[in-house]
C-alpha cells in the first residue's frame, strides 16, 4: 500500500493507521492524485476497481488507467484551477483495462494541504442501474397481472362460444371449406393459451417456500434440458459447493432456471461450439433497499446461465424483462417477464450482460435465514436433504 494520506496532526502513527482504516472501509474507489498526475493514495476498492495493487498504481499517472481523453483529467485540472470540488454523473470509464459498463460518478476535490494534490471518489452506476431497472420491470409485471385478470374474464369466455360454433359449422359446410373453420379453432386455441401463460401473472397467493440447495435445481433443469431442447448443446457447471441454501420455491425456480436455459439454448443452436455454463457463487455486497421502510436486503448468491450465442441487441437489454419484449418470430414475451416476477417476488433482482460470444443472465437472491432460540436472526449453511 502506498503512503497514507496526511492528517492535521502531522505525522502522528496512530492517526495515520486510523485514516487508513477509514479510507479502507470506504465501500467506494478513492484515490489521491498527486500535482504531478501521479496516484499517492489508493484505497482497496481502488485496487479492485482498476485491478492494480497500490503499489503498481503510485508508480504510475492516473492517465494511464482511464482511457484517453476521459473527461475525468478535464475535472482534476478543474478542481486544481478552481479549488473547489466538483460532481460529474455518469461519466464512461469502459476501457480494456477496466472492463466494459464502467459508468460512474464522480466526486472530485482539492486537498488543503497538498497544494495541486485532488482527491477522487467513484461511485459505479451500473449495479444501481441495473436495480432501478428492475424495478420498474416488477411495476410492468404488476401492470401485467391487472391485464391478465380482465383477459381471463373478457376474453376466454366469448373465444369458446366462437370454437363452439366454428365445431358446428364443420359438421355441415362442405369438404373444401373445413380448413376454415380447422383454423378457426387452431387460433382460438392458440388465444386460450395465450391468456393461460398471461394468467400466471395474476396469481398473488402466497407460496410455500423452503431452504432450497440451488445445486439440486440446477441438476433437475440440467437433465430436463440434455432431454430435449438442449440435447446437442455442451452443458458446463461452475459451481460454490458451500454455498448456503436459498429460501424459495423449488418448483418457481425450476420454472426460472428453465426459462433462462431453453432462451440460451435457442441463442447459441446454430453455433459449432454451442456452450451454456451454469455458475453459483456467493458474492457479498449487493444489498437492495425494501420500499417504505430503512431495511436493506442482502443478495448474496449469484446463480449465472451464460451462453456464447450471439448476444442480446444493446437497445433491447433495458427493456429485456419488460412484457411482451422478444426477439424471436414467433415468442410471445412473457418468459423474462414472468422470471422477473417469480425472482422479485422472492426479494432477488435478475439482469442481463450482453456481448457477441458472451451473454450473462445473472439472479441474485438473498440466503436463508434461520431464527436463533433467542430470536436472533442465524444464518443456515446447510444443504437441502
Amino acid at each position: 500500500m502506498s503512503k497514507a494520506p496526511r492528517v492535521n496532526n502531522g505525522e502522528d502513527a496512530t492517526s495515520n493507521a486510523l485514516a487508513m482504516a477509514v479510507l479502507n472501509s470506504v465501500q467506494n474507489p478513492v484515490v489521491l492524485v498527486d500535482a504531478a498526475g501521479k496516484v499517492a493514495f489508493a484505497n482497496w476498492e481502488a485496487e479492485a476497481f482498476f485491478g492494480s495493487s497500490a503499489a503498481y498504481l503510485a508508480k504510475n499517472k492516473i492517465s494511464t488507467f482511464i482511457p484517453f481523453g476521459s473527461p475525468l483529467l478535464a475535472l482534476i485540472d478543474q478542481v486544481r484551477e478552481r479549488k473547489a470540488p466538483v460532481n460529474e454523473y455518469r461519466v464512461d470509464l469502459s476501457s480494456p483495462r477496466l472492463g466494459s459498463d464502467k459508468l460512474v460518478d464522480l466526486y472530485v476535490a482539492p486537498v488543503v494541504s497538498e497544494p495541486g494534490s485532488v482527491v477522487i471518489v467513484f461511485q459505479e452506476r451500473s449495479m444501481a442501474d441495473k436495480i432501478d431497472r428492475q424495478l420498474t420491470h416488477r411495476a410492468a409485471a404488476r401492470s401485467v397481472t391487472g391485464l391478465a385478470s380482465m383477459l381471463a374474464h373478457e376474453i376466454k369466455n366469448p373465444l369458446s362460444g366462437i370454437r363452439g360454433a366454428a365445431q358446428l359449422l364443420e359438421t355441415v359446410v362442405p369438404d373444401d371449406d373445413r380448413p376454415l373453420t380447422q383454423l378457426i379453432c387452431d387460433e382460438t386455441d392458440r388465444i386460450v393459451s395465450l391468456v393461460d401463460r398471461m394468467e400466471v401473472f395474476s396469481d398473488e397467493r402466497p407460496v410455500d417456500r423452503l431452504p432450497i440447495n440451488i445445486h439440486s435445481v440446477l441438476d433437475h433443469v440440467k437433465a430436463v434440458a440434455r432431454a430435449g431442447f438442449a440435447r446437442n448443446i455442451k452443458i458446463t457447471e461452475l459451481y460454490d459447493p458451500s454455498l448456503p441454501p436459498v429460501y424459495a420455491n423449488r418448483d418457481q425456480l425450476v420454472q426460472v432456471f428453465l426459462n433462462l436455459i431453453k432462451n440460451a439454448a435457442e441463442a447459441v443452436h446454430d453455433q459449432p461450439d454451442a456452450e451454456i455454463v451454469l455458475t453459483t457463487a456467493y458474492r457479498p455486497g449487493i444489498k437492495l433497499s425494501v420500499s417504505g421502510t430503512r431495511e436493506k436486503i442482502s443478495l448474496p448468491l449469484e446463480f449465472c446461465v451464460i451462453d456464447n450465442g450471439p448476444g442480446v441487441p444493446s437497445d433491447l437489454v433495458p427493456h429485456l424483462f419488460d412484457p411482451f419484449i422478444t426477439t424471436k418470430t414467433n415468442g410471445s414475451g412473457l418468459g423474462l417477464a414472468l422470471v422477473a416476477k417469480i425472482i422479485g417476488a422472492h426479494g432477488g433482482i435478475v439482469e442481463c450482460d450482453s456481448q457477441a460470444r458472451r451473454t450473462i443472465f445473472r439472479v441474485l437472491m438473498p440466503m436463508h435465514k434461520e431464527e436463533a432460540s433467542d430470536g436472533r436472526s442465524l444464518h443456515s449453511t446447510g444443504s437441502e436433504q
